[in-house]
Protein backbone atom coordinates (compact mmCIF):
# COMPACT_ATOMS: atom_id res chain seq x y z
CA UNK A 1 0.00 0.00 0.00
CA UNK A 2 3.05 2.13 0.57
CA UNK A 3 4.15 2.35 -2.96
CA UNK A 4 0.71 3.40 -4.41
CA UNK A 5 0.31 5.69 -1.69
CA UNK A 6 3.21 8.76 -0.64
CA UNK A 7 1.55 9.76 3.02
CA UNK A 8 2.18 7.58 6.26
CA UNK A 9 -0.43 9.74 8.08
CA UNK A 10 -3.05 8.25 4.78
CA UNK A 11 -2.07 5.16 4.84
CA UNK A 12 -2.84 5.09 8.77
CA UNK A 13 -6.08 6.71 7.96
CA UNK A 14 -7.39 4.20 5.65
CA UNK A 15 -5.99 1.25 8.24
CA UNK A 16 -7.88 2.74 10.68
CA UNK A 17 -11.16 3.32 9.14
CA UNK A 18 -11.55 0.90 6.68
CA UNK A 19 -11.01 -2.15 8.45
CA UNK A 20 -14.28 -1.70 11.03
CA UNK A 21 -16.15 0.89 9.31
CA UNK A 22 -18.40 1.68 11.77
CA UNK A 23 -15.59 3.15 14.06
CA UNK A 24 -15.94 6.96 13.89
CA UNK A 25 -13.02 9.41 15.23
CA UNK A 26 -12.17 12.41 15.45
CA UNK A 27 -8.74 14.77 14.64
CA UNK A 28 -7.14 14.60 17.99
CA UNK A 29 -7.87 11.23 18.53
CA UNK A 30 -5.86 10.09 15.39
CA UNK A 31 -3.66 12.57 15.87
CA UNK A 32 -2.53 11.34 19.42
CA UNK A 33 -2.38 7.47 18.38
CA UNK A 34 -0.63 8.02 15.30
CA UNK A 35 1.90 10.53 16.57
CA UNK A 36 1.97 13.54 14.33
CA UNK A 37 0.46 17.03 14.32
CA UNK A 38 -2.95 17.59 14.27
CA UNK A 39 -2.12 19.86 10.82
CA UNK A 40 -0.94 16.61 9.08
CA UNK A 41 -3.75 14.86 9.89
CA UNK A 42 -6.71 17.23 9.08
CA UNK A 43 -4.70 17.83 5.06
CA UNK A 44 -5.45 13.79 5.05
CA UNK A 45 -8.72 13.76 6.53
CA UNK A 46 -9.68 17.05 4.19
CA UNK A 47 -8.47 15.22 0.85
CA UNK A 48 -10.35 12.16 1.83
CA UNK A 49 -13.19 13.33 2.97
CA UNK A 50 -12.85 15.48 -0.84
CA UNK A 51 -13.03 12.34 -2.64
CA UNK A 52 -15.94 11.07 -0.74
CA UNK A 53 -13.89 7.74 0.90
CA UNK A 54 -14.38 9.38 4.70
CA UNK A 55 -17.41 10.78 5.55
CA UNK A 56 -17.66 13.22 8.11
CA UNK A 57 -20.51 14.50 10.39
CA UNK A 58 -20.22 17.28 13.42
CA UNK A 59 -20.85 16.07 17.10
CA UNK A 60 -21.29 18.82 19.24
CA UNK A 61 -17.61 21.02 18.99
CA UNK A 62 -16.04 18.10 16.97
CA UNK A 63 -16.25 16.36 14.02
CA UNK A 64 -16.32 12.62 13.14
CA UNK A 65 -14.74 11.13 10.90
CA UNK A 66 -15.78 7.62 9.29
CA UNK A 67 -15.28 5.03 6.33
CA UNK A 68 -17.87 5.99 3.69
CA UNK A 69 -19.33 2.67 3.18
CA UNK A 70 -21.14 3.91 0.34
CA UNK A 71 -18.28 4.27 -2.21
CA UNK A 72 -17.51 2.24 -5.41
CA UNK A 73 -14.06 1.64 -3.93
CA UNK A 74 -15.04 0.78 -0.86
CA UNK A 75 -14.75 -2.94 -0.63
CA UNK A 76 -11.11 -3.08 -2.21
CA UNK A 77 -10.07 -0.36 -0.34
CA UNK A 78 -11.24 -2.48 3.06
CA UNK A 79 -9.94 -5.86 1.38
CA UNK A 80 -6.44 -4.20 0.73
CA UNK A 81 -6.74 -2.61 4.23
CA UNK A 82 -7.23 -6.59 5.54
CA UNK A 83 -4.59 -7.97 3.62
CA UNK A 84 -2.02 -5.28 4.67
CA UNK A 85 -2.98 -6.03 8.24
CA UNK A 86 -2.64 -9.82 8.27
CA UNK A 87 -6.86 -10.26 9.19
CA UNK A 88 -7.06 -11.86 5.46
CA UNK A 89 -4.35 -14.74 6.71
CA UNK A 90 -5.69 -14.48 10.32
CA UNK A 91 -9.50 -15.92 8.38
CA UNK A 92 -7.64 -18.00 5.76
CA UNK A 93 -4.82 -19.82 8.11
CA UNK A 94 -6.56 -20.28 11.37
CA UNK A 95 -10.73 -19.55 11.57
CA UNK A 96 -11.91 -21.20 8.49
CA UNK A 97 -9.60 -24.49 8.76
CA UNK A 98 -10.60 -24.54 13.07
CA UNK A 99 -13.61 -27.19 11.89
CA UNK A 100 -16.33 -27.10 14.71
CA UNK A 101 -15.83 -23.10 14.67
CA UNK A 102 -19.56 -21.23 14.78
CA UNK A 103 -18.21 -18.07 15.72
CA UNK A 104 -14.88 -15.82 15.39
CA UNK A 105 -14.42 -12.56 16.64
CA UNK A 106 -11.84 -9.79 16.22
CA UNK A 107 -11.40 -7.54 19.36
CA UNK A 108 -9.82 -5.01 20.69
CA UNK A 109 -7.00 -2.94 18.59
CA UNK A 110 -7.69 -4.47 15.58
CA UNK A 111 -11.38 -4.50 15.66
CA UNK A 112 -11.16 -0.62 15.49
CA UNK A 113 -8.27 -0.51 12.83
CA UNK A 114 -5.42 0.24 14.96
CA UNK A 115 -2.07 -2.35 14.18
CA UNK A 116 -0.57 -2.72 17.07
CA UNK A 117 1.21 -5.90 15.87
CA UNK A 118 -1.36 -8.07 18.57
CA UNK A 119 -4.17 -9.92 16.98
CA UNK A 120 -6.99 -10.99 19.70
CA UNK A 121 -9.69 -13.08 17.94
CA UNK A 122 -12.21 -14.88 20.17
CA UNK A 123 -12.93 -18.17 18.72
CA UNK A 124 -16.39 -20.37 19.59
CA UNK A 125 -16.72 -23.87 19.37
CA UNK A 126 -15.23 -27.36 19.45
CA UNK A 127 -12.04 -26.40 18.78
CA UNK A 128 -8.87 -28.66 18.71
CA UNK A 129 -6.01 -26.54 20.91
CA UNK A 130 -3.03 -28.55 19.58
CA UNK A 131 -4.16 -27.58 16.22
CA UNK A 132 -5.23 -24.21 16.71
CA UNK A 133 -1.53 -23.16 17.88
CA UNK A 134 0.24 -25.00 15.33
CA UNK A 135 -1.86 -22.65 12.60
CA UNK A 136 -1.48 -19.64 15.14
CA UNK A 137 2.33 -20.16 14.88
CA UNK A 138 2.46 -20.62 11.19
CA UNK A 139 0.14 -17.58 10.83
CA UNK A 140 1.88 -15.52 13.11
CA UNK A 141 5.28 -16.18 10.86
CA UNK A 142 4.00 -14.95 7.60
CA UNK A 143 2.17 -12.00 8.87
CA UNK A 144 4.49 -10.85 11.47
CA UNK A 145 2.19 -10.15 13.80
CA UNK A 146 1.18 -12.16 17.11
CA UNK A 147 -2.42 -13.89 17.20
CA UNK A 148 -3.91 -14.28 20.48
CA UNK A 149 -7.19 -16.20 21.15
CA UNK A 150 -9.46 -16.96 23.71
CA UNK A 151 -11.64 -20.27 22.86
CA UNK A 152 -15.02 -20.41 23.85
CA UNK A 153 -17.92 -23.35 24.03
CA UNK A 154 -21.35 -21.44 22.87
CA UNK A 155 -22.65 -21.84 26.51
CA UNK A 156 -19.43 -20.08 28.11
CA UNK A 157 -19.74 -17.49 24.47
CA UNK A 158 -23.25 -16.78 26.06
CA UNK A 159 -22.61 -16.19 29.56
CA UNK A 160 -19.42 -14.04 28.28
CA UNK A 161 -21.38 -12.34 25.67
CA UNK A 162 -21.95 -8.97 28.19
CA UNK A 163 -18.35 -8.43 28.33
CA UNK A 164 -17.37 -8.60 25.26
CA UNK A 165 -20.00 -6.31 24.28
CA UNK A 166 -18.38 -3.58 26.40
CA UNK A 167 -15.11 -4.51 24.51
CA UNK A 168 -14.47 -3.28 20.42
CA UNK A 169 -15.50 -6.12 18.38
CA UNK A 170 -15.86 -7.18 15.00
CA UNK A 171 -17.41 -10.52 13.44
CA UNK A 172 -15.14 -12.30 11.05
CA UNK A 173 -16.49 -15.59 10.65
CA UNK A 174 -19.63 -17.23 10.93
CA UNK A 175 -20.33 -21.13 11.05
CA UNK A 176 -22.95 -22.66 9.09
CA UNK A 177 -25.37 -23.36 12.24
CA UNK A 178 -28.49 -22.05 12.30
CA UNK A 179 -28.77 -21.96 15.92
CA UNK A 180 -26.58 -19.67 16.80
CA UNK A 181 -28.17 -16.51 14.83
CA UNK A 182 -28.82 -14.96 17.91
CA UNK A 183 -26.11 -15.10 19.61
CA UNK A 184 -24.35 -12.99 17.25
CA UNK A 185 -23.41 -9.57 18.31
CA UNK A 186 -24.32 -6.25 16.96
Amino acid sequence: MTGIIASKTRIKLLMRLFLNPFTKSYLRELAKEFNVSTNAVREELNQLTKTKLLKSEKSGRQVLYSANTDHALFPELKSMVSKVMGIDQVVDGIVSRLGDLELAYLIDDYAEGKDTGIIDLVLVGNIDHYHLNDLSRKTERYIKRKVRTLVLSMDEFIDYKTQLQKRSHMLIWEGKKENHRNWILP
